[in-house]
């Protein structure tokens, strides 16, 4: 027997929200890059008694970028009626941890693991180069 495809299937219709890195549908949510899927069944899984499993999960990615992940993840429980609890804002927090800052967007989140191990800053890589081009440049007028 063949299947026949529904050339009437509307794709635009079966997302239910999407972002710059993911699409949540009636099936779960899924990373557009990478294709890492969640599926809805599984949304609410929970470390331990309390904590929210996925933000801690997905802050071990370091493709994942974190405001893009909740906004997806918090649209998804409440297209799937699925209520939050303060272990969830508790997980994000453990998760990617919170800067001491006011702004918004990435700024105002640190992964975990650069707080374990940190990077050296850029800036700091940047503002030792051009103190040793002007120390030649002044060597080379002297």
């Amino acid at each position: 027997m063949l299947d026949v495809l529904d050339l009437d299937f509307d794709l635009a219709a079966a997302i239910l929200f999407r972002n710059a890195e993911w699409v949540v549908t009636a099936d779960g949510l899924e990373h557009r890059d990478t294709g890492y899927d969640i599926p809805r069944e599984a949304i609410d899984r929970r470390r331990g008694p309390e904590l929210w499993d996925w933000p801690l999960h997905m802050a071990e990615k370091g493709w994942c970028t974190p405001s893009l992940f909740r906004e997806a993840f918090l649209v998804a429980l409440e297209r799937y009626g699925i209520a939050r609890d303060a272990a969830l804002a508790e997980s994000f927090a453990l998760g990617f941890g919170i800067r001491a800052s006011r702004s918004e967007g990435e700024a105002a989140f640190a992964r975990l693991g650069e707080i374990l191990r940190p990077r050296t800053r850029a800036r700091e890589r940047v503002a030792v180069a051009p103190t040793r081009r002007l120390a030649a440049q002044v060597a080379a007028r002297v």
